[in-house]
Order: C-alpha cells, then sequence, then structure tokens
C-alpha cells in the first residue's frame, strides 16, 4: 500500500513538473518569435506559436515582468499593441 501511495504522489509531481516545463517551452517560442519578428502583435505570435491568444498574453506578461520585452503602446488601441526585445542594458520602469 505504501508503495502504491508514493507511486502516486511521484506521479503528481511529474505532472506538475511537466506543466512547468511546457510554459517554459512556450516562453521560450514566443520570445523567439518577438526576436524574429519585431513589433509582433499578440494575435500573430499566437498564431505563430499554435496557441491560443489568452495563453500567449499571460507569456507576453511574465517576460514584460521579467525585463525581456517591452510593450509599444505608441498611442494604439489595445488590439495594435506590439512587442519588442528591451534593449540591452536597458531599464523599464516597472507598471
Amino acid at each position: 500500500m505504501s508503495t502504491a501511495l508514493c507511486l502516486c504522489v511521484c506521479a503528481a509531481g511529474l505532472f506538475g513538473e511537466d506543466l512547468l516545463q511546457r510554459g517554459y517551452r512556450r516562453d521560450r517560442a514566443v520570445l523567439a518569435h518577438i526576436a524574429a519578428h519585431p513589433g509582433a502583435q499578440t494575435h500573430s505570435v499566437a498564431r505563430a506559436v499554435g496557441a491560443n491568444q489568452r495563453v500567449v498574453a499571460r507569456n507576453l506578461s511574465r517576460l514584460i515582468d521579467d525585463g525581456l520585452l517591452v510593450l509599444v503602446t505608441d498611442g494604439a488601441t489595445p488590439r495594435l499593441r506590439s512587442y519588442r526585445l528591451l534593449a540591452s542594458g536597458a531599464r523599464e520602469p516597472r507598471r
């Protein structure tokens, strides 16, 4: 019985780790797409990486918070906002 319980706990841990790694893989794919296509918008990034726009929006927000991307607004409506890599050595103010 204790072996079965141990196996269940280990399986749950591995499943959780897989979900976490999937998020990191998508972050890398989103970052690579923005690096290759500066000024890309959320919908084009989502289409390129094959993910839902809401999921990609979370990835983009996380990458902005980590200081890797910057949101380019230029007075555009939210749908037309784009993203680019943050210049090396530049610091964006936290919002």
